[in-house]
This record gives structure tokens, C-alpha cells and sequence, in this order.
């Protein structure tokens, strides 16, 4: 018994030590927004991208845009990068107000610093090869690109961070390399990928963390109820 005592109890250091060294206070409504935006220029992209001349309920500027123009071509990389700021600035804010309803103090210190270097290493390298592959005139692999990176940069970022995390990366890993290969579709992967997935793996992230939550509250009642026995 002793010996089953002492093992449980450096498991349960190993754990506080591992929790301590990760960023944990992920916000599962900011990944939920983030798919909603996403949806939102998804559905811009496909407006000015596409082909419509057969839909005239569609505004003028998106029926008439003339394809690989310099405008056209700005106007998504504005959207594109409108997109990014916004995100990241969600993300921030309601990790900042998670940790403050936890009661924990925020600081920008390694723990949060370690999984955005690794996130932004692969991040801003595909961001920069598809700004440079768009103004080229090479349009027909971006949106692959981009979901790779993103997938690449999730799963980097997740060793220091919610594990959980890694599986929105494999996902938009997987809908990239599916999009290098369906380039007529790019929109609607696109759309899969930073879209729909974000917004289901966002349902699935917080109620796998309120479960979580319940059985730690849980766990901590029993230990109080033995303590007082």
C-alpha cells in the first residue's frame, strides 16, 4: 500500500509539473468564433473567387470582379490577413478573460511564450510562401498551403499547450494534402477546414474540458468528504 501511495503520488506531481510547464487556458468559444469567421470569408471568397454569372441575386462587385487582377488579388490577401488579426486578437482576449474567471494571475511569461514561437514558426513561413506564390500569379496551391501550415503550426504548438489541440492540426493537415490534388474545390476545403471543423472541434474542446472540470470537482469533494472522516 505504501508503495501504491508513493507512486500515485509522483504521478500526481508529474501531472501538476506538466499542467504548470503548458498553456491551458484555451478558450473552446474563441476556436468556436474562429470557425465562424472563417465560414464568413469563406463564403466572401466564394463571391469574389467563383463563377456566377448564372446567380443574379448576387451583388454586382462579386459577379463582375474580373479574375486574376491585382485588385482581386489584394482584396484577398487584405481579407486573408484581416482574418489573422482578428482570430489571434479573439483568442487572446478570452484566454486572458478565462484566466481571470479561474482566478489565475496572467503573465507573459515562457509558458506562454514557448507555444506561440512555435506556433508562429511554421505559421508566418507558410503565411510568407503563399503571399509570395499569390502575388506571382500562382493561385492554384494557396489555400493547400495554407491549411498545411496551419496544421503543421497546431501540432507544433500543441507539445506545449492542450494536447487536444493536435487534433484540429491533423485535420487541416489532411484537408490540405486532400486539397493539393482537388484544386477546383479549394474554396469548399477551405471552408471545411478553417470553417466547419474549427467550429465542431470548438463544441468538442469545451465539453470535453467541462467534463473534465466535473471530475476534478468531483474527485476534490470525495477528497474532502475522506479527509473529514
Amino acid at each position: 500500500m505504501n508503495n501504491n501511495e508513493a507512486i500515485n503520488t509522483l504521478n500526481e506531481i508529474k501531472d501538476l509539473m506538466q499542467k504548470s510547464s503548458r498553456f491551458q487556458t484555451i478558450s473552446g468559444l474563441s476556436i468556436i468564433i474562429i470557425g465562424i469567421y472563417a465560414s464568413i470569408v469563406s463564403l466572401g471568397a466564394w463571391m469574389l473567387l467563383g463563377n456566377h454569372e448564372t446567380y443574379s441575386w448576387l451583388p454586382t462587385w462579386s459577379v463582375d470582379f474580373a479574375l486574376n487582377t491585382p485588385g482581386r488579388t489584394w482584396t484577398a490577401i487584405l481579407c486573408a490577413l484581416a482574418l489573422v488579426v482578428v482570430s489571434f486578437g479573439t483568442v487572446c482576449v478570452m484566454s486572458y478573460a478565462k484566466t481571470k474567471r479561474q482566478n489565475h494571475h496572467f503573465s507573459f511569461d515562457q509558458t506562454v511564450r514557448r507555444p506561440l514561437f512555435h506556433f508562429f514558426v511554421p505559421a508566418v513561413t507558410g503565411g510568407l510562401l503563399c503571399l509570395a506564390m499569390l502575388l506571382q500569379g500562382h493561385y492554384g496551391l494557396t489555400s493547400s498551403f495554407m491549411l498545411v501550415f496551419y496544421g503543421l503550426a497546431l501540432i507544433n504548438c500543441s507539445h506545449y499547450t492542450t494536447s487536444t489541440i493536435a487534433l484540429l492540426g491533423y485535420v487541416e493537415l489532411i484537408l490540405g494534402i486532400i486539397d493539393c490534388f482537388l484544386v477546383n474545390h479549394a474554396i469548399l476545403l477551405w471552408f471545411l477546414g478553417f470553417g466547419l471543423w474549427h467550429i465542431v472541434f470548438g463544441i468538442f474542446f469545451t465539453l470535453k474540458n467541462r467534463r473534465t472540470a466535473c471530475g476534478n470537482n468531483a474527485v476534490n469533494q470525495t477528497g474532502s468528504s475522506d479527509n473529514k472522516q
